[in-house]
């Protein structure tokens, strides 16, 4: 069963640290595990109220930025994933990139459209 990795910040959390309601209840319908993603350093944990995320948090404190495929690569061995094992949407045009340039199913979240039926489609499509 493939992983569901969210982006943080401007995805599943909003700029206010309050959750997404509608993607939440998207995610809540896949039983696959989930991670959420960020690169929050701990002031910004605090900001965003990571601590109300409803999955675990994966953060490297910008060391490296998930624009570094060596983000990727330090997550993979944490959770002993590979890129075949996992789905991934992220608000962030190079982090994206970046984890499509390593081969992991990347979805662009535009968070300015909130486009929760086009997600849908992509996780539907790659699970």
């Amino acid at each position: 069963m493939k992983t569901i990795l969210a982006d943080a910040i401007n995805g599943l959390i909003l700029e206010d640290g309050s959750i997404l309601d509608e993607m939440y209840e998207l995610l809540e319908s896949y039983p696959n595990p989930k991670i959420v993603l960020t690169g929050a350093n701990d002031e910004q944990w605090k900001h965003f109220n990571l601590d109300g995320s409803p999955y675990e948090v994966f953060t490297l404190k910008h060391n490296p930025e998930k624009t570094d495929a060596k983000y990727f690569e330090i997550l993979f061995e944490k959770y002993n994933l590979k890129a075949d094992d996992v789905i991934y949407f992220e608000h962030n045009k190079e982090a994206a990139a970046t984890a499509e340039s390593i081969g992991i199913r990347t979805y662009f979240y535009d968070h300015t459209r909130q486009d929760i039926p086009a997600l849908k489609v992509f996780i539907d499509s790659n699970l």
